[in-house]
């Protein structure tokens, strides 16, 4: 297929491709691969297209709004289809989205990262829509596809849209962090849910050479970055690719927690305090930058709460996630920043010894960082494997 038959595609969907080309999200060879399979064929009727600027969605009824409708399906952002694991309904958006299509440019990077060869079997983790596996499986014709989905009434919805097409994949209803061992081996593991271990049955079902693509990232922030493993005989390792944005993996979501249980009132006052020289513009850096990935890789066990800024002052939380140590910075134009700290660590202290070990190393983005997964855990590394350490 050449670009120009992108002509003969709906205008919205056209305009897509073009831009996901001049991204260079989209290869040529996936360009058969995006004409064949329609994000509109595998949307519910009802959809919150979600703005990533705003961490916000409206909703888009089909119905009501076909021309929005279809434009929301022939963006490229994110669309929310399911919320609060299917206990919401309504059109008002719920508390947490639980299922979504993810944006075109993600999923055709990632797909281009796994580069699976049409002959070969590849697993795909988190069904959702059913898109990606639709892709999957136009790819990887003399192949098999396996995909697999913990909700099942998000698995069903897909299964009846992927049976309308030829060649369809195996549908399994399951917990996708156990991999589908009737399957394995598999050549390619793609994950389309983010996550903060990567499971060991994905390694032990994939063949010695084969790749695993999934997004990874720590507690710290919400933010992950994809990863493309080589797996050996029991061990994956490889390097971060680029910063994105995905549902966690639901075994592996962190429990929600208020912040009034992890600082109680009373001891606040009793909290070591200092100051620090770091400034908020160095620290506060946004969701997708390197830093608060790098500080998630360094600093274990840990999350950090960016408070809005107000009356001239920021404060910024850390939180333990293994006990009740705690640590706030709040950061005030024109004066150094103030610190308490409270708990068997010393967070901030952690957090900050993290910092300046970034930028000592020359401020490295995501991309000169990796992951080495073995039966005893995992390991990060700038630069070079051998110089590891846990997370």
């Amino acid at each position: 297929m050449t670009t120009g038959a992108l002509r003969d595609l709906r205008p919205g969907r056209a305009a897509l491709g073009r831009l996901l080309l001049d991204a260079g999200a989209l290869s040529p060879p996936w360009l058969p691969v995006f004409a064949a399979v329609d994000r509109a064929d595998f949307l519910p009727d009802e959809i919150w297209p979600w703005d990533m600027e705003r961490r916000a969605g409206a909703v888009v009824d089909r119905a009501a709004d076909p021309d929005g409708w279809y434009a929301a399906a022939d963006g490229n952002a994110p669309v929310v289809t399911q919320w609060d694991d299917g206990e919401h309904a309504g059109p008002e958006p719920g508390r947490v989205a639980s299922s979504s299509s993810s944006a075109p440019s993600v999923v055709y990077a990632m797909l281009a990262d796994a580069a699976p060869a049409e002959d070969m079997a590849v697993l795909d983790v988190g069904t959702g829509t059913g898109e990606t596996a639709a892709a999957l499986a136009h790819r990887c014709v003399r192949g098999r596809v396996t995909t697999v989905e913990v909700d099942r009434a998000v698995s069903d919805a897909a299964r009846a849209r992927l049976r309308r097409r030829s060649p369809s994949p195996t549908v399994v209803v399951g917990d996708g962090a156990a991999g589908h061992a009737a399957g394995a081996p598999y050549d390619r593991v793609l994950a389309t849910v983010g996550l903060r271990a990567v499971p060991a049955a994905w390694v032990a079902q994939t063949r010695p050479g084969g790749v695993i693509v999934a997004p990874w990232g720590t507690h710290f922030g919400n933010a992950d970055a994809v990863v493309r493993l080589v797996v050996g005989r029991g061990v994956a390792s490889g390097r971060f690719m680029r910063p994105v944005e995905f549902m966690k993996l639901r075994a592996q979501r962190l429990p929600a927690r208020r912040h009034e249980d992890r600082v109680p009132a009373d001891t606040f006052r009793y909290a070591a305090t200092s100051t620090t020289d770091v400034v908020e513009d160095e620290l506060v850096t946004g969701r997708f930058t390197a830093l608060p990935f790098a500080l998630g890789l360094r600093v274990r066990a840990c999350v950090q709460a960016v408070a809005e800024r107000r009356g001239g002052a920021r404060p910024v939380w850390f939180y333990g996630t293994e006990d009740r140590s705690w640590a706030c910075v709040l950061f005030r134009a024109g004066g150094a920043a103030r610190v308490w700290q409270s708990g068997p660590r010393r967070l901030w202290d952690e957090v900050e010894a993290a910092y300046r070990w970034w930028r000592e190393a020359g401020r490295p983005d995501h991309t000169r960082f990796g992951l080495t997964v073995t039966p005893d855990g995992h390991r990060a590394w700038l630069d070079d494997p051998a110089r590891s350490w846990p997370v």
